[in-house]
Order: structure tokens, then sequence, then C-alpha cells
């Protein structure tokens, strides 16, 4: 039976709040395939916090022997006092030593249907890390910025070229092989999983397009890199105009690729809110993600909606 690994993530967020109220929703086949790499202390401790009841199960690695439908835990260690307020240090240790032991456990294909990482402050990673996409791209020794962030649902997909880059350093970021190749991995997810070519929309990146005058980004680089995509037979269109394309015109494609992070998940998340999950294309294995950040804010008060991490789960159930 194939695995599907979760990582539990920040120890201080809603994350054992969405695990608990997920699990509850999945049947026996899908609990019995799912392993936790967390904390085992951390996770019982907080579940206790919160008031649920669930039975876990401390296991040493993902091939020991358990046909029951306990939260099988791999631990990872930790060393804390309040389980809810965990120190930086500790923290960023935890979290970097948990990736890295889903990265290496993921890359088991034959045993493993993908890996999901519950949310994570970015502060807790190492500083050449900007974000778990693009560490996990690292990992896997992706080439030439063609690993994809794809935010999607059953309607609709997003996808920024740049991920957790700042504003101002976006305009020298983008280049023309690396919009070609992320939107050439879309085309080839769509064309595998669901034997879709997509009609993909990709946007400029300046108000009104910078009126495609000659020293703009669209004319330097957003066109040239379209007409090389439409030369490869890929359905492209674009570029097109941000400020109205997610008025109406979203609904005339299968992904909108933007030029930077909240461009085009902002406005997603607007219309769809938690029905989304975040997906890795390109990595030697399926990694997805809640389309969510760690709530801080609200972990004592029980109003975390877990329907994303849910959505990842059934997700990679599925194409696993």
């Amino acid at each position: 039976m194939k695995k599907l690994i979760i990582l539990s993530g920040d120890p201080n967020s809603i994350n054992t709040e969405i695990l608990y109220k997920s699990w509850k929703k999945l049947n026996s086949s899908i609990k019995k395939k799912i392993i936790i790499i967390s904390n085992y202390k951390l996770l019982k401790e907080q579940l206790k916090k919160l008031k649920y009841k669930i039975s876990l199960q401390k296991i040493k690695n993902i091939n020991e022997f358990s046909n029951n439908e306990n939260l099988k835990i791999i631990n990872v260690d930790l060393k804390f006092k309040d389980p809810f307020n965990v120190d930086k240090k500790s923290s960023s240790k935890f979290v970097l030593n948990s990736l890295i032991l889903g990265h290496k456990i993921a890359m088991d294909k034959r045993n493993i249907l993908g890996l999901i990482n519950c949310p994570i402050n970015k502060e807790l990673l190492k500083k050449k890390y900007i974000g778990v996409t693009e560490y996990f791209a690292n990992k896997c020794n992706v080439k030439n910025n063609s690993e994809v962030m794809l935010i999607q649902n059953e309607r609709l997909a997003v996808s920024p070229i740049t991920t957790h880059v700042n504003i101002k350093k976006v305009s020298r970021s983008l280049n023309k092989l690396s919009i070609v190749n992320k939107v050439k991995m879309i085309n080839f997810w769509f064309n595998k999983i669901y034997k879709l070519k997509p009609v993909i929309a990709i946007l400029g990146l300046n108000p009104h397009n910078a009126e495609l005058r000659s020293n703009s980004e669209e004319k330097r680089i957003i066109i040239p890199a379209i007409q090389k995509l439409k030369k490869l037979g890929l359905k492209v269109k674009g570029p097109l105009v941000a400020d109205t394309i997610f008025i109406n015109d979203y609904k005339k494609f299968d992904v909108i690729v933007g030029m930077y992070h909240d461009q085009v998940i902002a406005p997603f998340k607007t219309l769809y809110k938690f029905n989304a999950i975040n997906l890795t294309l390109g990595l030697k294995y399926l990694r997805a993600s809640p389309d969510h950040g760690t709530a801080k804010n609200i972990i004592f008060k029980k109003k975390a909606n877990y329907f994303s991490l849910l959505k990842c789960i059934k997700t990679l159930i599925k194409l696993g």
C-alpha cells in the first residue's frame, strides 16, 4: 500500500486543528495510507489543549506494519515548554528537519503517493530559501526555473512566474526562458493528468501593459516568450491586462499565468476562498500544500477552515 506523507509544518499554527478536522472526514481506507511527520509529544499536547480526541501511534518508518486507523507519526525531535508557543530557533530546526525527512521519504516513489506540507512561516526557513516551493525545487535539483507554483480547483488554475519574490525584485527576476519553461510545465501537467491541452492566459506586468512601449517588460520579455510558446503549439493568449481579467474573462481559460504572486493569487482567493490547493509542478514527486498560512491569530478559536488540507489529501490520493 502506497503511503501519503503529511508534514505537520509550523508548530505555532492552526495545523493540528486542520489535521484533526480533516482526519475526521476521511474514510478508513484513506486513513491507513496517511503518515504524519511531526513531533509526537507536540501533537499529543496540542490536541489535549484543543480538547480533541484522536488515537496517535508513533512509528519508526513507513514500512512499519500497522493496519489500524490510528494517526501514525514519524517523530522529529523538538524541544518546547508551551506546545503553541515554541521559540523560533527550535521551530526552525524542527521545520527544516521535517522538510529534509519528508523529501527523503517522498523520493521513494514506489511506496509514496506524494507529500503534503501544512503551512509554514517562511521566516523559519534558511535565508537561501524564500519559500517551501523553492526549497523542494532546490532539493530536487530543478533546472532553469522550471518548477511551477499552481493554485487550482476544478474551475480554474493560476500560476505566478515569480513566486515569493519581493515586488521591487519582480521586474529583474523576469526572463523569457523562465516564462517559457514554466508555461511548458503547466501544459505538460494538464496533458498528463487531465488529458487536456489547456487554454492559458498570460498577463502583462505593468498597468495597461505599459501601452506596449518598446522598453517595457511586455515588449522585451513577455511577448517574445508568448511568441515562442505559440510556435511550440501551446494555446496561449496575451499579454492580457491584469485589472479586468478576473471580472469575467477568466472563465474563458483553464489557467491564468501572472508575473508575480499577488497578481493572480489575490483575485483567485477572492473568488474561491479555501476551495483550492497549492501544487508544485516539476518535482520528482507530487507535492501539495493548503492554500493558506499559519493563522496564528485564531489558534484557540477552533475557527480554522480545514477544507484546503482535505482537498490536498483527496487530490494526491487520486493522482498518486
